[in-house]
C-alpha cells in the first residue's frame, strides 16, 4: 500500500508530471488510486483499465518515446470534499523542437485513505483552431 504522499489534487497532478518527465513507472503508479477500477486513455488510443494494464501502458510509453518537457495550462478545475476533476493542456516539446500538436487532458482524482489519487486519465489531442487551420499560400 502506497503512503500518503498527495495531502491535495494539485500534490498528485505534480508527481503525474514529475514521473512523466523522469519516464518513472514507480513514481507514475504511485499516483494511482490502487484498484482496478482505474482508466487511462492515451492520445488517439483505446480505454485501459486496472492497474496492470495502466502500469503496462505507461512501461510501453516510457520505453518508446524521447524524454518530453510539459508546458501544463490550466483550462478547468472543479473539485467537491472527495473528488478533484482537472482538465488542462499539455504544450509537449520533445528535444528542442517546437512544441507538438496541443492535447487536451482530463485528470480525476479521488481522496482516498492514502491521500488523492488520480482514477483518470485521459488526453487527446487538441483540435486545431481556425487561425492554426488557416494556411498561407504564395
Amino acid at each position: 500500500m502506497s503512503e500518503n504522499r498527495y495531502a491535495t489534487p494539485q500534490e498528485a497532478e505534480d508527481a503525474f508530471y514529475a514521473a512523466f518527465i523522469k519516464r518513472d513507472v514507480e513514481a507514475m503508479m504511485s499516483v494511482w488510486a490502487e484498484d482496478e477500477d482505474i482508466t487511462c486513455i492515451h492520445p488517439l488510443s483505446t480505454m485501459t483499465t486496472g492497474l496492470a494494464a495502466v502500469r503496462a501502458s505507461w512501461e510501453t510509453i516510457f520505453r518508446h518515446s524521447p524524454p518530453m518537457h510539459f508546458t501544463i495550462n490550466e483550462k478547468s478545475r472543479v473539485a467537491d470534499g472527495k473528488l478533484a476533476v482537472h482538465i488542462v493542456e499539455e504544450l509537449i516539446q520533445v528535444n528542442n523542437e517546437p512544441p507538438r500538436t496541443p492535447v487536451l487532458a482530463t485528470h480525476v482524482y479521488r481522496l482516498t485513505d492514502n491521500g488523492w489519487r488520480m482514477i483518470l486519465h485521459h488526453a487527446s489531442p487538441s483540435p486545431k483552431s481556425a487561425k492554426q487551420e488557416k494556411q498561407t499560400l504564395h
